[in-house]
């Protein structure tokens, strides 16, 4: 099998001595080296977990082919807090939100849909915009690197999960969606990448200047909208659009430093 047929319900068939093989032969391609390979709960099964350096920078491989990603508010099944919460708290605080919680999802969320993506190498860590948002592409293709396409993103970050976040459904109690302190957010994901950890510190731009993912710089937070919206920017699905609107309009030219990208290499 080569990386192009390389889909992801085939990775989660493969034992450990074939991953490794596929994982070195996609470092190989890109003049890099495979560091690290371990294996993680997934799903009732296990992922394997491929990390490539190349050129100083850590990237994981990220299996594609036809996947499912989005999300479905209809068969959302919130949790008795996540209600309270944006009953009394987001809805009490006079802020203009929907009625029913499932219409907000709706708004923000992507659709739940079947898409088929290329296997690709996808950066551990995001890093700040180097600059404006419009001359981003251009960079990265200079280092042979380009941005996510929105559908790639969320792939990378749910791993095949249809639950709300990574982790899944609940908002963890005694927790903040921000900072350093416990919580499934701060672990890395299925693939490996540290990802949608912190709402403050972690919006990503992708190859769609509608779709924001991994964070809203704190709007939600500092708002006071609620605990429920103050996690929810870290939901896989969520491509936070009024700060899509934020980083590609005219204030985006002095806080493009405060979002962040996470470039993807072809293996194709």
């Amino acid at each position: 099998m080569s990386l192009a047929d390389l889909t992801f319900d085939h990775w989660r068939a493969l034992d450990r001595d074939t991953a490794a093989r596929h994982a070195g032969e996609a470092a190989r391609r890109v003049d890099g080296r495979l560091v690290r390979l371990d294996s993680t709960p997934h799903l009732g099964g296990v992922l394997h977990r491929a990390v490539v350096e190349r050129a100083g920078e850590e990237y994981a491989l990220i299996p594609g082919g036809r996947v499912t990603v989005g999300f479905d508010p209809d068969a959302w099944q919130p949790m008795p807090e996540q209600l309270v919460s944006y009953r009394e708290e987001s809805l009490g605080g006079g802020f203009g939100f929907d009625e029913d919680p499932r219409a907000h999802l709706a708004r923000v969320m992507t659709p739940r849909r079947t898409v088929t993506l290329p296997t690709v190498l996808m950066a551990v860590e995001p890093g700040k915009l180097p600059e404006l948002p419009g001359l981003v592409p251009a960079l990265l293709a200079e280092g042979g690197l380009r941005l996510p396409a929105p559908d790639e993103w969320e792939h990378a970050c749910g791993a095949g999960t249809r639950t709300l976040f990574r982790w899944g459904n609940d908002c963890p109690a005694g927790t903040q969606p921000y900072g350093s302190g416990p919580g499934p957010q701060h672990g890395p994901n299925a693939f490996g990448l540290r990802i949608a950890f912190d709402v403050y510190d972690t919006a990503e731009m992708t190859s769609d200047p509608g779709s924001v993912y991994g964070g809203d710089g704190g709007e939600a937070v500092c708002g006071g909208y609620g605990t429920f919206l103050e996690w929810l920017p870290l939901a896989t699905a969520n491509h936070n659009p009024s700060m899509a609107d934020f980083l590609n309009g005219p204030e985006g030219e002095d806080v493009f430093e405060d979002f962040n990208v996470r470039p993807v290499i072809d293996l194709g």
